[in-house]
């Protein structure tokens, strides 16, 4: 885990106790007493991939370093119903605080590398890769991502900071591709900014006034069908880094592969994925 990483993991986990915790555990400190200690087994319900362990790890820590973990199953291991994940033990009053942070994590991770995964698996003959998008959980987007990655995708950019990402309202409100594309050139040159430009295309006219500009690294192909992206990857000619978008589903994902494009960007992957079912389960020690 890179220092990014970890601290915002630890500023997320700082918000949600106060989210979650607030002025303490009512439930556990009225029917637990003070310095028990017992153990937990986080376990699968439903086979997957797993994703978070590592973030699970950094959770109890914060919330009790003297709690000890032993990790039983990676991250980005394949798991079927009934497998163990880790074994917590120490105190039960921090087990019990960490118990749904954990969970709701995990579970939330675990479900976007297993359907990244199903994607990724779909592309392994092609040199297709896939993106995630934007379309994360607000402050749960270094996670979700994360969970990508972890699932075998790859990220995309991660914010309006760190790519030029040219899309039709931009477009639209800036008068067309070519005012688009010259003011963005500009921009970066006036403000040192070195970061990529991409555009996103709605038509073979748009392509080919992006393909007519310089300063223009990626182009992304929105909403073309696959007969059409192979078109436009055969225009581009290796000129550009060619992406496909808008719409692409685990039927269709194989034929815009098979067109040539470099990537292919699916929202799914993080806006509508179902958790995967995990519980942790106590015994006292």
């Amino acid at each position: 885990m890179n220092q990014d990483v970890k601290e915002k993991l630890i500023e997320f986990v700082k918000l949600a106790l106060i989210e979650d915790v607030g002025e303490g555990d009512h439930t556990s400190m009225s029917t637990i007493g003070k310095g028990k200690h017992g153990e937990a087994k986080l376990l699968v319900k439903e086979d997957g991939l797993i994703a978070g362990v590592d973030v699970a790890l950094e959770i109890f820590n914060q919330i009790d370093s003297a709690l000890q973990v032993e990790v039983l199953i990676k991250d980005g291991s394949r798991v079927v119903y009934g497998d163990i994940i880790l074994v917590v033990r120490g105190s039960i009053h921090s087990i019990l605080k960490a118990e749904r942070l954990v969970l709701n994590v995990m579970q939330r991770m675990s479900g976007i590398a297993t359907r990244t995964a199903t994607y990724v698996d779909l592309l392994k003959e092609t040199n297709t890769k896939v993106l995630d998008t934007r379309k994360t959980t607000p402050l749960l987007r270094f996670l979700e991502k994360q969970a990508v990655k972890i699932g075998g995708g790859e990220n995309h950019r991660f914010g309006l900071y760190d790519m030029i990402l040219i899309k039709d309202n931009h477009v639209d409100y800036a008068g067309g591709i070519s005012n688009a594309i010259q003011n963005a050139t500009s921009y970066k040159k006036e403000f040192g900014v070195d970061i990529p430009i991409e555009v996103e295309v709605r038509s073979f006219e748009e392509l080919n006034q992006v393909l007519a500009c310089e300063g223009v690294e990626r182009v992304m192909f929105d909403n073309f069908t696959p007969v059409d992206v192979k078109k436009a990857v055969e225009l581009v000619d290796g000129r550009l880094i060619t992406e496909a978008s808008g719409g692409i589903t685990l039927d269709t994902i194989g034929e815009y592969a098979l067109a040539g494009v470099d990537y292919i960007s699916v929202g799914a992957l993080t806006h509508s994925v179902k958790s995967m079912d995990l519980s942790l389960k106590a015994k006292l020690i």
